[in-house]
């Protein structure tokens, strides 16, 4: 993907035509970037894992996960997303924090705050309407999580609280996409019989455990998505206010904490197989390696050079997409390999 830094100039007066006229706007190629890069639609692998997961836990177990619970739960999952996304650039909008550093937010690109709140509203309804949905057919406990997740979602960076300012962001998105998600998928997708089963989930309540073990490693994953996000802004974040981690620790302290979120995102994946409670086709989460050490090689050589590191983010979800991919992955075959 281009970096729309490259272009960011352009729109750094907040007018989002680039000085174009109405005619020639759709075919600015500079402005098409822009766009791609305001839908940002690999960042949504984010929003599907904890279902994934869950799926290829559920068959792992010996238990076909219910297909239709599947897709409502990952539509669902997209929409809201999709709310936290456009809710962030009107947040960010009024507060400014995104007048010049970031020219792909939708209320830059588009001018109307209005229709971006609108939007965003919008999908926060459909996707919550979704998730009641699947709170029929499972149990009411679905929907609570999900709310759960968009309290934290709003906390981050909505009025009042805005704790994403505070450099609390992190942690909330870890809790979002962690135990909260990942029990609410478990629980969407139990087949109809999973009361009788022993280990895999209780007959009522959450899963918490089972949760955990399955969410912890794939959520820290998550989590260095947004932890990345932070490099190429540190100078406008610090300017409005935003202290992120990144703005907290420097740019190089910053970096040197990215080999430990990939270590540890493997090591709460690989503890369940070496305690014998995963088969060893969990392993294949390993298939995320190349993109993380692309991504260490590229803040530790480039941390404090924005314009070359506008894509350290997309390297993070790369690692997150294909870690999560090959853990739900061999989740799902082990039953199939006889590897312990």
């Amino acid at each position: 993907m281009s970096d729309p830094q490259v272009v960011a100039s352009r729109y750094a007066d907040g007018d989002s035509s680039g000085g174009l006229s109405p005619a020639d706007r759709s075919h600015d190629p500079a402005r098409r970037r822009l766009w791609k890069a305001a839908i940002k639609w690999p960042m949504y692998s984010v929003a599907v894992m904890p279902v994934l997961l869950a799926a290829g836990w559920w068959a792992g177990q010996g238990q076909a996960p219910r297909l239709d619970q599947l897709l409502t739960f990952l539509v669902a999952a997209v929409l809201l997303l999709a709310w936290e996304n456009l809710a962030n650039d009107v947040f960010d909008a009024d507060t400014g924090v995104d007048r010049l550093g970031k020219p792909h937010s939708l209320v830059n690109l588009t001018g109307r705050r209005d229709r971006v709140a609108l939007l965003a509203n919008g999908c926060l309804v459909i996707g919550l309407a979704l998730f009641a949905l699947v709170a029929a057919r499972s149990t009411p406990l679905v929907l609570a999580l999900v709310l759960g997740c968009c309290a934290l979602g709003y906390a981050y960076q909505g009025p009042p609280l805005r704790l994403g300012y505070r450099g609390l962001g992190e942690p909330l998105c870890w809790l979002a996409f962690g135990p909260l998600a990942t029990a609410a998928a478990l629980l969407a997708l139990a087949p109809t019989a999973a009361a009788g089963l022993g280990d895999p989930l209780p007959a009522a309540g959450i899963p918490w455990r089972a949760a955990l073990l399955l969410g912890s490693g794939p959520a820290l994953a998550t989590t260095l998505v947004l932890f990345c996000s932070h490099f190429h802004q540190v100078e406008q974040d610090a300017s409005h206010g935003k202290l992120s981690p990144v703005v907290k620790l420097g740019t190089a302290g910053a970096a040197a904490l990215v080999p430990w979120f990939i270590a540890l995102t493997l090591a709460l994946q690989w503890a369940p197989v070496l305690l014998g409670r995963w088969p060893l086709t969990a392993l294949l989460g390993m298939v995320g390696l190349p993109a993380a050490r692309a991504l260490i090689q590229l803040l530790r050589e480039h941390h404090d050079a924005p314009e070359r590191i506008g894509g350290s983010k997309f390297l993070a979800l790369r690692f997150q997409a294909f870690n999560g991919l090959g853990l739900a992955l061999g989740l799902a075959i082990g039953p199939w390999l006889p590897l312990r």
